[in-house]
Parts: C-alpha cells; structure tokens; sequence
C-alpha cells in the first residue's frame, strides 16, 4: 500500500512537468517541526482552474505513547477566483488513507464497554486500530504571493471520512472489537464528518 501510494504521487509529478501550464512544488511548514511529511504538486490547467496532488506521511508507529502511524494520499481541483495560484479559492478533495493509529475517544484510562453494554477487561489507553480510509469533502484556501516564484497556501478541507478497520489490544495482540463491535463483519467501520486536511504550505514555482 505504501508502494502504491508513493509510485502514484511520482506518478503524478511526472504528469505535471510534462505539461506547459506553470507547476508548483510545495511542503506543509506545519507539520515539519513534528516530524511529519506533507508535500505535493499543483498544476494549473486554465487561468482558473488548477489540480493538486499530495502525500502526507506520519511515519510514528509511537508518538506521546500512541499509536500515530498514517499515509495519505489526496487529489483535489480548485477554482481560483481571481486567477490560477493566486488568493481565494475553493475546490473538491479526494483522498485515500492506510493507518495505525489510536482515535481520539481512546485517550482515557477506562474499561473499554462492547455496544451491547458488556464491559471488557481491555483499557482504552492500551487499544488501537488499523486499517484504511476514503475521504471525500471539499476545501477553501488562500495563496499569498511572496515573490516571482514563492507563494504560501493557507488551505482547510471539511468532508466524510468512512473508515474500515481492525482493533487490537497492544499488550495481548487481542481483537478487542468482537461480540457485535463490527455487526458481525470482519472488519468495523465508522463514518465522520470532520476536517481533514489543512496546513500552511510553502510552494515553490518550477
């Protein structure tokens, strides 16, 4: 999966020097200090309209002793309304994701309870899920000019996150989500409406 998803974003880039519309390369600056990668390309296909494509890596399999493993693969086009790469824009975002995290509602000590009510010996603390994610939302965003060839992409996207994933016990390896957790499949799901994407990018002209 991670193969796949690097050689899809190469994939990409090479698409982009290939054609005659101008390129920009960018990094998200706030991710960096905390040792996360988020990089991509955007290519402008007419005065207003530009594509995007970005990889983000959260390569901790342990930060602040959770679980913070994720790839993040993401398409989006936007429409500038005053013309390509510069000021506001919106646009519609897809992304896939691979990851081995621990969600946020398992940041406690308490015993972890079945949805039938049965009450676990598994603490949430100690649990962690693993599998992948589609997102599909949409995003608006701002690029500041900073000179002939830098510029700077403050950006939020907003949209449905349905996931698919294992859970397990990181002191006994066990599935901690049985007895009904995952309505009898083999894997669970959840689905959410949450923002997803976001960040300050420093993009470079090519």
């Amino acid at each position: 999966m991670k193969k796949l998803l690097l050689l899809s974003f190469i994939g990409i880039i090479t698409y982009g020097f290939s054609q005659k519309n101008e390129t920009y390369i960018k990094a998200n600056a706030l991710f960096l200090p905390v040792g996360m990668l988020n990089v991509g390309v955007e290519h402008g296909f007419s005065d207003h309209i530009t594509g995007q494509a970005d990889l983000f890596v959260s390569p901790w399999k342990s930060f602040a002793g959770k679980h913070a493993q994720v790839y993040i693969l993401g398409f989006n086009g936007r429409y500038y309304f005053n013309e390509a790469f510069k000021k506001f824009y919106v646009g519609v975002d897809f992304s896939l994701a691979r990851f081995n995290i621990q969600k946020w509602g398992y940041w406690n000590d308490n015993f972890y309870v079945h949805k039938n009510g049965v009450v676990t010996p598994y603490i949430n603390s100690n649990l962690y899920q693993r599998g992948y994610s589609f997102m599909l939302g949409g995003l608006a965003g701002y690029q500041f000019t900073l000179g002939e060839r830098w510029n700077l992409d403050l950006y939020l996207g907003l949209g449905t996150m349905q996931s698919f994933y294992k859970g397990y016990d990181k002191l006994s390896g066990d599935r901690y989500d049985t007895e009904g957790d995952s309505m009898g499949r083999e894997t669970n799901r959840s689905g959410e409406l949450l923002p997803y994407k976001g960040g300050l990018m420093i993009s470079y002209k090519l």
